[in-house]
């Protein structure tokens, strides 16, 4: 499984960022998704995530700001940012659970984005 984020950047707070993250594999079934993030000197944390059913959850601290979404004709995950504020800066990371026949079920991690909000 392959997974590629794309569309960090830097931006002023009260701006908006859309993350993509395509993913690939052959053979293999995509279920539940989601972002997390790790600022410096702190832990990674779960921001969004999207199960197969299109269910949503959200960190209390982006609930209203952030909408996760995923288009499985394209098999890409999105993150629409909205309202940033500085302490949104982080590296984005996006992470797929997969299950294929001889591998089992675990989970895959793209490369990481960075987002920078400046006040």
């Amino acid at each position: 499984v392959q997974l590629q984020a794309s569309g960090g950047g830097l931006v002023q707070a009260g701006g908006s960022l859309r993350l993509s993250c395509g993913f690939s594999g052959s053979g293999f079934s995509f279920n539940d998704m989601g972002w997390h993030r790790q600022a410096p000197g702190h832990q990674r944390e779960l921001v969004a995530g999207i199960n197969s059913g299109g269910s949503t959850s959200y960190a209390d601290s982006v609930k209203g700001r952030f909408t996760v979404s995923r288009d499985g004709a394209k098999n890409t995950l999105y993150l629409q940012m909205n309202s940033l504020k500085p302490e949104d800066t982080a590296v984005y990371y996006c992470q797929v659970r997969a299950s294929g026949r001889y591998y089992g079920t675990r989970d895959y991690w793209g490369q990481g984005t960075l987002v920078t909000v400046s006040s």
